[in-house]
């Protein structure tokens, strides 16, 4: 039963179809009807938990998305991350959020994480954690590479959102299951699950709609659009952790 989960998924496809948006879902089949597993996520918008976990629900799944703990620290949000079983995320104490994820898989469930740890402002995949591999090799689940695309022009950083009727259209693919042996080595894991959500997401680029006018904000300088180049919007990211660190500092 998930007296919790259920109904606010219920309230998010509502707003999805309020909102016009078109999902494409394609390797739903590569999620497991049951047991654990690690669905690893490109990260472009502000929605892409809710998105992504569109595509467990062919399996009668639910996917205990990593997520920040101050979320969880918020009096409405919090008690919705709780009852949905989602996982808090401490930066400070990483050993206990690694431990309570590992436990889920273990005890059969999907969790979902973003290996490139915070969202791409240039819509292209960022270096990415190994933390995805990790879990999926020490609780002996498959690692998943999930890429989403379409996902920004709803609502990402630093570009205008489109969160009332827009009928965008929201490209999400699972694609086929990675299997890590005991004691594989996880940065070679990682590189493969890389390459993968590279494949996947470029081949989501070139199946979508063209983009033109103020929507090329929303695509990659790579294919002529006018999103920061990956050098820009890492300087832009280091910015924010400063400005962040001077914050908690003064």
């Amino acid at each position: 039963m998930e007296p919790v989960y259920a109904p606010v998924i219920g309230i998010a496809r509502s707003v999805f179809r309020a909102q016009g948006l078109r999902f494409t879902i394609i390797g739903e089949d590569n999620i497991p009807r049951e047991g654990g597993a690690v669905m690893a996520i490109n990260h472009l918008s502000y929605f892409d938990f809710t998105y992504a976990g569109l595509a467990a629900r062919k399996n009668k799944r639910y996917v205990r998305f990593m997520a920040k703990k101050s979320i969880f620290e918020h009096p409405v949000a919090g008690r919705l991350m709780r009852g949905m079983k989602h996982i808090p995320v401490d930066r400070a104490s990483g050993a206990s959020s690694y431990r309570d994820a590992l436990a889920a898989l273990k005890a059969g469930e999907i969790v979902g994480v973003f290996p490139e740890a915070t969202m791409s402002r240039s819509f292209e995949l960022k270096p990415f954690k190994s933390g995805a591999a990790r879990m999926a090799r020490d609780a002996g689940v498959p690692l998943l590479p999930t890429t989403l695309w379409g996902a920004q022009r709803v609502w990402t950083k630093d570009a205008p959102k489109h969160r009332g009727r827009s009928g965008i259209p929201v490209f999400i693919e699972v694609g086929e299951p990675i299997w890590i042996p005991k004691g594989g080595d996880v940065e070679a894991a990682s590189e493969q699950l890389r390459i993968a959500m590279t494949t996947q997401l470029h081949r989501q680029q070139q199946a979508y709609p063209t983009l033109s006018g103020d929507d090329l904000r929303y695509l990659p300088a790579r294919l002529g659009g006018t999103a920061p180049t990956p050098e820009a919007a890492a300087e832009l990211d280091h910015r924010d952790m400063t400005r962040s660190k001077d914050q908690f500092n003064s």
